[in-house]
């Protein structure tokens, strides 16, 4: 890589000077605090308060929120896709799907932020969303294979982990601390639904389209306007 060249997974090739990369770290740590308490809806200003810096600190190492939760997620979305690597490698692949949804929804009730990110997309956030799509394309794989078994319903469309993953954020969102585990019965209803055979016909499928535009409409709403611009 030339001297001064953009590098695929950060904001840029040369080094921060000690005291800005200590303010970088600091900042993120304390996203990932705030963003698994109070999800993605925190705003820039609780981060800074947390991290113990100031809001021209802050913008300056992270300009846009979408830039803040692809620095704090593409972890978490890198074990995401693991977990869809994990599914595929199962020999039973019934098995591998139902553990995967397992995982997922156990990642969205651990994290608030990651229930969120799981159902919002964030175009600029490139790290992530590479990763998003990486397990995306391992999905379509695991519910063919789940569906060649015969164990996984055949009118289940990939659109509908959307779903699970929006309804499952709701539940740990609603819940919070005075229901914690509920999320684990929602979790055992929709498995039992999904397995052969279908107990009737579903209403179809709203499509990827839709979906995917009902997520990029969330994650405006949450990474809301620039710095210096009202909403």
């Amino acid at each position: 890589m030339k001297p001064g060249a953009q590098h695929p997974d950060g904001p840029a090739a040369q080094p921060l000077r000690s005291d800005a990369e200590r303010n970088r770290e600091r900042i993120i740590a304390a996203a990932r605090t705030v963003f698994a308490r109070d999800g993605l809806s925190a705003s820039m200003a609780s981060v800074a308060r947390e991290a113990g810096v100031g809001i021209a600190t802050m913008f300056r190492r992270f300009p846009t929120k979408e830039e803040l939760v692809d620095a704090v997620f593409s972890d978490r979305m890198g074990a995401y896709a693991d977990a869809v690597a994990v599914a595929l490698d199962d020999p039973d692949p019934w098995h591998g799907f139902v553990g995967y949804i397992e995982t997922a929804c156990a990642m969205q009730a651990a994290d608030n932020g990651f229930a969120d990110v799981l159902t919002m997309t964030f175009p600029t956030a490139k790290v992530l969303e590479r990763r998003r799509d990486e397990a995306y394309r391992s999905m379509l794989s695991l519910i063919d294979r789940a569906k060649a078994t015969g164990r996984l319903r055949e009118d289940f469309d990939p659109s509908d982990l959307v779903l699970i993953h929006m309804a499952n954020a709701g539940v740990v969102t609603a819940t919070g601390d005075a229901a914690p585990d509920a999320w684990r019965r929602v979790v055992a209803l929709f498995v039992q639904s999904l397995e052969a055979p279908g107990r009737g016909p579903l209403p179809a499928s709203p499509g990827h389209a839709p979906l995917y535009e009902a997520m990029l409409r969330a994650g405006r709403a949450t990474a809301g306007p620039p710095p210096g611009k009202s909403g």
